[in-house]
């Protein structure tokens, strides 16, 4: 039997052909997932650029137009801004993928323009903690949007690719963001802040760009269902154990945004990288131990290696397992932070955060991939919710342990004080009485502020500010807080070679 004209002009493609074309087509990057991660890039540009220099204006005690809070009142905002950012997430994650992204974006936005907007005008500890907590939550309602409708725009094929392109991209505006707002502080404190508001606006122009992601929910589930949904998932024992473990990460690595840049600015000399190596004037500044690079230029190269080096090793990294990526990058990452915390020079600073970057290259993208991969149809904003936990509580509970810490036993001001009342005869020859031992009636028992403190000291002794700071580095090491945030990414690594191993009889958990 001859042919039909029809099959003779057209033979059949062979399966395992029409195979391959399938599978290069889900490999695609849609046109939506290209513009979910531009939006993301402003988010972040406004976010790390203020972020990186936060901790500065609230508790640095020698920065002129800061609020000059305390490093425990510092930590009190960031813990707080933490839970709000990165707990909230679990529950508007459901409510995303139940009522639409686009809509949750919208709100978020709005959100965080109106928290900028109070960060920049309100110098009350209670009005800025205000619009602190008011960004936290736009950026909780803005994470699941965004990042839920990029896990239903990718599949096993290209989702390793895919959020490494979101990694690359998210860290494009993060490093940005610092060169951009220490430009901005040059100019004005308040300025920052109404910059960033401005930049994160841009997202409502940027939601015309792309059809809505079908979030893959039936959408017919209550408020109250969702909620309990999101519990209900929540508690599944092993997802549980997971995130706790995670949960020591992110604390740790949390620490080069809320305890470096103040321990950069107390101790760091970075006047021989300065001299060395061609950074533009507007990146540094004239201290009375020279000329140092502004804090946020030094921390930006975290987000520079990241640019240069996260798609390739999502590449190279591709065929492993996400949890044995995630397992070697817990071990860098803490090798990144002891080197990095436990000197005062700045070139070893720099080799640190190379460390850590490269420990975070190969954990954060693996643990969006993880989430996604795992989740179950129609959970995915869900699931890369729970993403956050670990990140609010490491944060949260990191934060208020290091403002306490580091304000007791390395701040700088602090140890000028101690350094007056313990060991020159300021007290007796002022005729005030002995200190009591506790750092909390320092300022009371010297009559020294915090920010004149540093000052003080470097008159009483007749000294330079390079000898002073060295003084003080030799007689109370303050870097020793960086100790606790080591070991807590060793019991992390621990943790983390536990569950990868029990993983592997889990079946859908082994990924």
């Amino acid at each position: 039997m001859s042919d039909s004209p029809e099959t003779a002009a057209a033979p059949a493609v062979p399966v395992p052909a029409a195979q391959a074309l399938v599978d290069k087509a889900k490999q695609k990057l849609a046109w939506a997932f290209w513009m979910l991660c531009t939006m993301e890039m402003w988010e972040r540009l406004a976010y790390y650029g203020m972020r990186v220099v936060v901790g500065i204006y609230i508790a640095q005690a020698d920065e002129p137009g800061g609020l000059h809070f305390t490093q425990a009142e510092k930590g009190t905002i960031f813990a707080w801004w933490a839970i709000f950012q990165s707990v909230l997430p679990c529950f508007t994650g459901g409510f995303s993928d139940r009522y639409g992204y686009k809509n949750t974006i919208v709100f978020a936005v709005t959100l965080k323009v109106v928290g900028y907007v109070l960060m920049a005008t309100q110098r009350s500890y209670a009005g800025f903690f205000l619009g602190a907590m008011i960004l936290a939550t736009g950026t909780a309602q803005f994470k699941p949007g965004i990042q839920g409708s990029l896990a239903q725009s990718l599949g096993k094929g290209n989702s390793s690719k895919g959020w490494g392109i979101f990694y690359w991209l998210v860290n494009v505006g993060a490093m940005l963001g610092p060169p951009l707002a220490g430009m901005l502080r040059k100019l004005s404190w308040d300025g920052v802040f109404y910059g960033c508001a401005g930049i994160v606006a841009l997202n409502y122009l940027m939601l015309f760009t792309y059809k809505e992601v079908a979030s893959g929910d039936a959408g017919k589930d209550s408020l109250l269902t969702v909620f309990w949904v999101t519990l209900k998932n929540f508690f599944e024992p092993r997802l549980l154990v997971f995130l706790l473990i995670l949960s020591g990460f992110w604390m740790m690595m949390y620490q080069l945004w809320d305890l470096h840049p103040n321990f950069i600015a107390d101790w760091v000399d970075s006047s021989s990288v300065a001299a060395t190596l061609p950074i533009p004037a507007a990146w540094t500044k004239e201290t009375e131990r020279g000329v140092q690079v502004l804090q946020e230029n030094l921390l930006n190269l975290n987000a520079a290696l990241i640019v240069l080096f996260v798609i390739p090793m999502s590449i190279f990294v591709a065929r492993l397992r996400s949890l044995t990526a995630m397992l070697i990058g817990t071990a860098v990452a803490t090798g990144g932070i002891i080197v990095s915390g436990l000197t005062a020079n700045g070139w070893i600073l720099l080799c640190g955060i190379v460390l850590f970057s490269a420990g975070e290259m190969l954990t954060g993208p693996k643990k969006l991939e993880y989430m996604g991969l795992i989740a179950p149809p129609g959970k995915k904003a869900l699931y890369l919710g729970y993403v956050n936990i670990p990140v609010g509580i490491g944060q949260g509970i990191g934060a208020k342990i290091s403002g306490w810490y580091y304000g007791s036993y390395g701040e700088k001001a602090v140890l000028a004080q101690r350094y007056l009342a313990e060991h020159t005869d300021y007290l007796s020859r002022d005729g005030r009485p002995a200190w009591d031992g506790h750092v909390a009636t320092l300022t009371q028992t010297l009559g020294v502020e915090r920010p004149e403190a540093y000052a003080a000291l470097r008159e009483e002794l007749g000294q330079d500010g390079a000898s002073v700071t060295r003084l003080l580095w030799d007689t109370y090491a303050p870097y020793q807080v960086w100790y606790l945030f080591a070991g807590v990414g060793v019991a992390s690594l621990i943790g983390l070679v536990l569950y990868s191993q029990r993983a592997k009889r889990w079946g859908t958990l082994n990924q």
